[in-house]
């Protein structure tokens, strides 16, 4: 149905009929502080001709462009077959499945979904998925203050290394933690293991591959951090999990909890969204964990079925006392995201990794052939890497986004010690010859 606004008289007669007087009144509880007042930058509404139009012009601007971008979204081909499935009817429009006996295919997807990331990230559970990655790491530093008895410190080591918008989520979000940063080996491009600091925090967040791509020291940062009664909270790319260790498997207890975007898992770069994020956890943690988890058992007659379990975490049932008021999430992503990983088995998800990390090596190999182009750290990466360049990098984007290239993310929009540093990415999508074309236009633009 339709979406039809309120009318003036509709939203009178709400009013009159609750006994309040106006809209503002009705929201008193909000602190006046954190009104934001008139949205007036918010256009006028538009017809449903303008509207199409906008949308057509706005899509086209995404067409025919090569993306080297990255930076936490990424482009990897998605099978034909995984959104012809996904956008079946008994998919898309799928609510939340509270009535098992009605949800039997949705609930099985999920915990099909839940097995995979749990295999993926070597870790005992996982959830049916959060909003989106930096969320997943607020919920994963809550339950880490919930669930680590050893040690009650505010205190949470955040790596330099770690994404700045999860960074900026987790500050506002965690108002009570106290953070501490980790620093960067600027050499190397990971977190500089000789100067961890000597004093008491409750959970370590470690980022791998980190924000510039590069391999951390996950063994001896999980190790260290175990040593210091704290919880560990792995923070990675799954299509990388296809190659490299799983957090469930780092050092010798392995991290606590694992989370991450899922975009990569078979959901289109769309102009910033949606996205899912998703969790996974040891079992005797399980308890504490946010969100929704299926369960598989068996009916009176000994048949498998799937329901939702442990709900009590869930605010439907124990509001007051939920672990998370997560509720409805990336249903359908996921649903895209389990039929990807389905596709491509552990094979197909190691290619595609091995084949993004050569074409990166590639791509860096033939873009420091240009005078004034070298690579910026000296660490193993993944599939993005940074290079510094002595031009002037927001007029080289520029010029490189008029011949259809979106040439890297500049990292001086959040750290102005790498002001002349690019962020690049190449995925399984990228060919020789989009690799030639970006060498011979950056090296026009360098000129």
């Amino acid at each position: 149905m339709p979406f039809i606004p309120h009318t003036d008289e509709d939203t009178t007669a709400m009013l009159n009929t609750l006994g309040v007087k106006s809209i503002k009144a009705l929201f008193d509880e909000i602190p006046e502080n954190l009104r934001y007042g008139e949205l007036n930058d918010i256009p006028a509404g538009l017809s449903e001709m303008g509207l199409s139009q906008l949308a057509q012009a706005r899509s086209a601007q995404d067409a025919n462009t090569l993306c080297f971008i990255g930076a936490g979204a990424y482009e990897h081909y998605i099978p034909a077959a995984v959104w012809d499935i996904a956008s079946r009817g008994e998919f898309m429009t799928a609510y939340t499945p509270y009535q098992a006996e009605a949800s039997q295919g949705t609930l099985q997807l999920i915990y099909e979904y839940q097995t995979m990331m749990a295999s993926l990230t070597g870790m005992d559970v996982s959830n049916a998925s959060m909003y989106d990655g930096a969320t997943a790491l607020v919920e994963a530093i809550l339950m880490a203050k919930r669930c680590n008895r050893k040690n009650k410190s505010p205190r949470v080591l955040l790596p330099s290394t770690l994404h700045p918008h999860y960074k900026e989520t987790v500050e506002t979000l965690c108002p009570d933690c106290e953070w501490v940063t980790l620093p960067l080996d600027d050499k190397t491009g990971i977190l500089d293991v000789t100067q961890l600091p000597d004093t008491d925090f409750n959970a370590l967040v470690i980022s791998q591959p980190n924000f510039f791509g590069a391999l951390e020291n996950i063994d001896h940062l999980t190790n260290w951090a175990h040593e210091h009664n704290a919880l560990v909270i792995a923070v990675v790319n799954p299509t990388s999990l296809a190659l490299l260790k799983a957090p469930g498997h780092w050092g010798e207890k392995g991290a606590d909890i694992a989370c991450g975007e899922g975009q990569p898992l078979g959901v289109p770069l769309a102009s910033g969204g949606p996205y899912f994020g998703f969790f996974a956890a040891k079992k005797d943690l399980v308890r504490q964990m946010p969100g929704r988890i299926v369960g598989r058992t068996t009916d009176q007659n000994g048949k498998s079925g799937f329901v939702l379990t442990l709900q009590a975490r869930e605010q439907h049932i124990r509001r007051a006392k939920a672990t998370s008021n997560i509720c409805t999430n990336q249903g359908l992503l996921v649903t895209a995201a389990t039929i990807y990983m389905s596709i491509m088995g552990p094979q197909g998800l190691k290619s595609i990794a091995s084949t993004s990390h050569h074409n990166t090596l590639q791509l860096t190999k033939a873009l420091c052939e240009i005078d004034g182009v070298q690579q910026r750290f000296t660490s193993p990466v993944f599939h993005e890497t940074v290079l510094q360049l002595t031009a002037d990098i927001p007029a080289v984007l520029t010029a490189l986004a008029k011949e259809g290239i979106q040439g890297g993310l500049h990292l001086g929009r959040y750290s102005p010690e790498l002001n002349d540093c690019l962020l690049i990415c190449a995925t399984e999508t990228k060919t020789p010859d989009m690799i030639a074309h970006y060498k011979a236009a950056l090296a026009n633009v360098m000129r």
